[in-house]
């Protein structure tokens, strides 16, 4: 049952993990924010994307990759009903569908309620395929995933409309822009940034999707190595409609953060401010791809 609007503002809680490729330890990790955060009063919890694992080759990724079926998201699925929480689990490695001929998974974003049950799920569909050899960045996320074939439909939660992304939609505002349309009040982008983009981009542009949406954007992050190969940026972090950091999970070590998710915010700014009456029609802004 979602909460009126003279109760309480409810509490998100933004989670920061290392994970490597044991599964059975990032479990139990991850368990234990989750439990920390519903202790504190959370009524949904974010964790990232990788949540799982980070294996430390192709061919790790795919050997220990599951089914939505599978025993990882029976796990959380018990997990959620019994500490009866919702769960945002930011970046599952799924087998694809026509997994035995062709060996690829998706990168999806699952829903869980606080009966266990898979409400929604989000398969990335912007892959990080990027070269960057002067900050020793280099990644090529489709050599064994498949993009994502749609958005989903922002979820309602107990604390609002969650519209979801994952790591790299963060840099695609067209993205963020169709879920705020929708009706997205909360944005999230669970996310293994890597420690040089992370550097120069992961506060920038949270709080800009933020500002430009007048949405909450809430993003549980990676942080520190995963093994010889990968290390991530950290600093999970929440953001306001205003664009505010209200929460910082910091770039060292695991932890948590709540941060209250008021609603009462999100109108506010949108009523203030209201961008997206603003906004011209659609050919308008394709008006130069006639010229």
């Amino acid at each position: 049952m979602f909460r009126m609007s003279s109760s309480p503002a409810p509490l998100a809680a933004v989670c920061q993990v290392r994970v490597t490729p044991d599964k059975e330890a990032n479990f139990s990790a991850c368990k234990r924010l989750v439990e920390e955060a519903k202790e504190r009063g959370a009524c949904m919890v974010f964790l990232p994307e990788g949540f799982d694992y980070i294996g430390s080759s192709r061919e790790e990724t795919l050997s220990l990759s599951e089914s939505l079926e599978g025993d990882t998201i029976s796990r959380y699925s018990h997990l959620a009903r019994r500490l009866e929480v919702w769960l945002s689990l930011g970046g599952f490695h799924e087998r694809g569908h026509d997994w035995e001929a062709e060996r690829r998974i998706y990168n999806s974003h699952v829903i869980i309620n606080d009966k266990g049950d898979v409400t929604s799920v989000y398969r990335k569909s912007h892959l990080f395929d990027v070269e960057l050899p002067e900050k020793g960045v280099s990644l090529k996320e489709s050599r064994f995933t498949i993009p994502g074939p749609s958005l989903v439909s922002p979820v309602q939660t107990p604390i609002g409309k969650v519209g979801l992304g994952i790591c790299y939609d963060l840099r695609f505002p067209e993205l963020s822009l169709s879920l705020r349309r929708h009706g997205a009040e909360i944005l999230t982008y669970p996310s293994a940034f890597t420690v040089a983009t992370g550097a120069a981009h992961w506060e920038v542009l949270l709080r800009a999707r933020a500002i430009e949406t007048q949405c909450f954007v809430l993003a549980a992050a990676q942080v520190g190595q995963h093994h010889e190969k990968r290390s991530s940026y950290g600093h999970g972090l929440a953001v306001d409609p205003w664009g505010e950091v209200l929460g910082d999970c910091g770039g060292e070590k695991p932890g948590v953060v709540l941060v209250e998710v008021d609603l009462e915010k999100v109108r506010r700014t949108r009523r203030n401010m209201p961008v997206q009456q603003h906004r011209r029609e659609t050919a308008f802004y394709h008006s130069l791809d006639q010229s």
